[in-house]
């Protein structure tokens, strides 16, 4: 806990972002989130602005491609199964860099309630920089690591489109892109079954159960930030999908999962219709 004795919640978060070896990013993040907890690394009233959104800390590799220029591999080989455990570790690692920047970048809260939206995306960020190490642990009982195959930019490039708004930021990232997670990954748990692989699919039920929490803590935000704009949520969630994320809400949808992390029943009734696919 040392590291979160020295400097502030922003600075950590700063900190984080910056670092650009996953292992170490992770390290960190699970450090600042102890201390963070137990109330010895809070937020500084005098701390600096954040600063505009760049890109974070990276390695060198992976390089970072068109999604169209991923090849596409089964899962019946080691190869096939250690390169869709990368992409999903690239996720990860791309989520904890969009926890931290939530918790640098949105800061527009009553004193009380600035605690509490830190808390969650800082809780956030250790659980997946725990999710990280998993997927990294079990890459390497697959003789990979992170880096050795390719990888896209998607999410980050959304962090960057909803740099000004945290409105726009807890409707686009929890409730589109990482609600997406929670309906793609039965299918691929069950893809894993199919070919025995029991190691991967026991990483991959420790995040789909841990990432509802993440999707719920969006839900929550995004809501309290309606209430407070004067929004409704409904249109507000609907214009924002439309304008820049349709693509990202298309069937199969886990309406269990959804439900439990705060979709509500006319919500998903309506993405059910396809009232948001498709249409740009």
């Amino acid at each position: 806990m040392g590291q979160g004795s020295a400097i502030g919640l922003y600075a950590a978060a700063a900190d984080c972002l910056a670092t650009a070896d996953p292992q170490a990013k992770c390290a960190k993040t699970r450090s600042y989130a102890a201390a963070f907890f137990a109330g010895v690394l809070p937020a500084d009233p005098h701390a600096p602005p954040p600063e505009p959104i760049r890109f974070p800390g990276r390695p060198a590799r992976p390089a970072l491609v068109h999604p169209k220029f991923l090849p596409k591999r089964g899962l019946g080989s080691v190869v096939g199964r250690a390169a869709f455990l990368h992409a999903i570790a690239h996720i990860e690692l791309n989520a904890i860099d969009l926890a931290w920047d939530a918790v640098y970048r949105f800061r527009d809260f009553p004193a009380g309630v600035a605690h509490e939206f830190a808390a969650d995306f800082v809780r956030t960020a250790d659980d997946e920089a725990r999710h990280f190490q998993l997927l990294a642990a079990r890459l390497a009982e697959l003789g990979h690591a992170y880096g050795d195959f390719d990888a896209h930019n998607g999410l980050w490039e959304m962090a960057e489109k909803t740099a000004h708004s945290a409105l726009a930021r807890m409707a686009l990232v929890p409730r589109v892109l990482e609600a997406r997670g929670l309906d793609v990954t039965p299918g691929l748990i069950e893809r894993l079954r199919d070919v025995g692989d029991a190691q991967s699919i026991a990483v991959l039920e420790v995040i789909l159960r841990e990432e509802v929490a993440h999707v719920a803590a969006g839900s929550r935000w995004f809501r309290w930030l309606c209430e407070r704009d004067g929004l409704k949520p409904w249109p507000t969630f609907a214009g924002l999908v439309r304008a820049h994320a349709s693509r990202a809400l298309q069937g199969p949808f886990n309406w269990d999962a959804r439900r439990r992390a705060g979709f509500d029943d006319d919500e998903i009734a309506a993405i059910a219709r396809g009232e948001l696919s498709g249409a740009r």
